[in-house]
C-alpha cells in the first residue's frame, strides 16, 4: 500500500536486504530508517516513519546468526593418568643395592604395585626377619613417591609412623602385630599393607594376612583381592584367624 509522499517502496530503496541464506547486515538499512524519519513532520510524515520502522524490523530479524550443523572440535577428552613408570624410572636402584620388593601405593582410585629396594638383608624369611621384613616394607610405603612416580599419578596413604612387631603367645603362626590397630587406619592405608603383605613370602600365611594391634584384641586374618586392589577405600574384607 503506498502511502502520501514517499511510499514504502520509496523506503525500501533506500535499504538494502540481506540476500536469501543468510548473508551479512548491510549498512544501507540503518541509512534507510534514517531517510524515512527525516520526512516532513505530519501525515505523510508519520507513515514514512513507520513504514521506515517496520521495515527496519524486518531486516534486523535476520541479521543473527545462524545456527550450524557443522561439529565444532573442542579438544579430546582429559586422559586418565598412566598408573605406570617408564622403563628407566622402574628399574632405577640406589646405589646401596638392596633387594627388590613390590609394594601397593594408589593410583587413580585403585591400588598399583610398584617396585621399591629393602635394605640388604630384607628377604630373610621366618621369626625375627619376617618382622624385618614387614617393617622395611612399612617404610617403603611411606616413602614419598618419586617425582617421575608421582608424574603417573601415584601416592600413599601409609603416612604415619608404625611399627610392627611379632605376634603374642596365643596367636596363630606368622600374626604381625602393628602400633596401631588396623582398624583404625585409613582404610586405603590398610589396604596397602594388607596386599603388600600378601605378595611376599615373609609375610604372608596362606596368600592372607594375619595382623593384630598392640591391645588385647585379637588378630584377624585379612585378605587382599580383586575388589580390594579396585576399591581400596571400602573395608578389607577379613576371615576369623
Amino acid at each position: 500500500m503506498a502511502v502520501q509522499g514517499m511510499g514504502v517502496s520509496g523506503v525500501a530503496r533506500g535499504m538494502r536486504v540481506p540476500e536469501a541464506g543468510g548473508g551479512r547486515c548491510r549498512p544501507g538499512g540503518a541509512r534507510g530508517a534514517r531517510a524515512g524519519r527525516r520526512g516532513p513532520v505530519g501525515t505523510g510524515g508519520g507513515w514514512r516513519a513507520l513504514a521506515g520502522a517496520v521495515l527496519l524490523a524486518a531486516v534486523t530479524a535476520g541479521c543473527g546468526i545462524r545456527t550450524t550443523s557443522v561439529p565444532v572440535d573442542a579438544g579430546g577428552a582429559p586422559s586418565r593418568v598412566p598408573c605406570s613408570l617408564s622403563e628407566a624410572a622402574a628399574g632405577s636402584r640406589p646405589p646401596d643395592g638392596g633387594t627388590t620388593a613390590r609394594v601397593y601405593l594408589v593410583c587413580a582410585s585403585g591400588l598399583e604395585a610398584v617396585d621399591r629396594t629393602l635394605p640388604t638383608g630384607g628377604s630373610a624369611t621366618g621369626g625375627a626377619g619376617a618382622v624385618a621384613v614387614a617393617q622395611a616394607l612399612l617404610e617403603a610405603m611411606r616413602e614419598r613417591p618419586s617425582q617421575s612416580e608421582r608424574q603417573a599419578g601415584f601416592t600413599t596413604y601409609v603416612e604415619e609412623p608404625l611399627t610392627v612387631s611379632a605376634g603374642r603367645e596365643g596367636d596363630p603362626p606368622g600374626a604381625l602385630r602393628l602400633s596401631r590397630q588396623p582398624e583404625d587406619l585409613p582404610p586405603a592405608a590398610l589396604a596397602q599393607i594388607v596386599c603388600t603383605y600378601a605378595g611376599t613370602d615373609a609375610t604372608s600365611v596362606g596368600g592372607t594376612v594375619v595382623l593384630g594391634g598392640p591391645g588385647k584384641y585379637p588378630v584377624r586374618r585379612y585378605v587382599c583381592n580383586e575388589g580390594v586392589k579396585e576399591r581400596p577405600e571400602s573395608a578389607v574384607p577379613t576371615h576369623s584367624p
